[in-house]
């Protein structure tokens, strides 16, 4: 499949080079009116963002690198970060059909074992009350061998399976299934969706090593609330909340 595939199930956007797919999609927003699920794709990103303002290593043609836009004009602002869990399930639940052992660390890295190999950039729009649009912005490691950057513990999927992976298609199949989730929200399956994500989180059962401004510290994760705080119980039996 090729991403200007007439079979292809959105509008889609295909780009050699951008700063960022983010940007991009956002002044075509801009700039008039763009249909529900619409998919800015790219071959490299000069600018790619990820969170807390981190860059994000990708070499040129070899992963996916895509942002697609919502209206969840249904959805309470207090609500929002269910558009993240319902972006990071949907991910994690295709990689899931090549490995096993993926789950998804709070917020929204996709995380195989202990490596990442997803990170993911949600920015809400809010009118009023509700949430007007949301551009997800997406860095999906698949056919990159080797990692050159700073980051420590990066991992693509042909790194996991020793095989190479047709981008198009994948893309395809991973918002299909954002379409599936987001129907499914604006049905009303929020908490049925929340609980989900609970249950993919990464080091959901122990306790593990956690560090915060205060400094290291055993813990085990109790809860996400659902205005998206992570709930944290210490060795001491003390909750924290991020």
């Amino acid at each position: 499949m090729e991403y200007n595939s007439p079979s292809f199930p959105f509008p889609i956007v295909h780009l050699d080079e951008t700063e960022s797919t983010n940007n991009y999609l956002r002044r075509l927003c801009a700039d008039g009116t763009v249909e529900e699920l619409t998919t800015v794709a790219a071959d490299y990103q000069t600018s790619g963002r990820g969170q807390r303002g981190n860059s994000w290593e990708a070499e040129r043609g070899k992963n996916l690198l895509f942002s697609v836009v919502l209206y969840p004009t249904f959805l309470e602002a207090r609500r929002q970060f269910l558009i993240s869990q319902i972006v990071s399930l949907s991910i994690k639940e295709e990689l899931e059909r090549y490995t096993d052992g993926v789950s998804i660390k709070w917020p929204n890295d996709i995380y195989w074992r202990e490596r990442k190999i997803c990170g993911i950039l949600i920015e809400n729009d809010l009118l009023g009350r509700r949430v007007s649009q949301s551009v997800a912005g997406v860095g999906l490691n698949v056919n990159q061998e080797a990692f050159a950057g700073s980051a420590p513990n990066p991992v693509s999927l042909r790194q996991i399976t020793g095989e190479e992976h047709e981008l198009p298609s994948m893309l395809r199949d991973i918002l299909l299934r954002i379409s599936a989730y987001f129907e499914e929200l604006r049905e009303g399956a929020a908490d049925a969706i929340a609980d989900r994500y609970k249950l993919s989180l990464f080091r959901r059962e122990g306790t593990h090593p956690y560090r915060d401004a205060d400094g290291e510290f055993m813990a085990r994760v109790v809860d996400v609330e659902p205005e998206g705080r992570l709930v944290l119980e210490d060795v001491e039996g003390s909750l924290r909340r991020y």
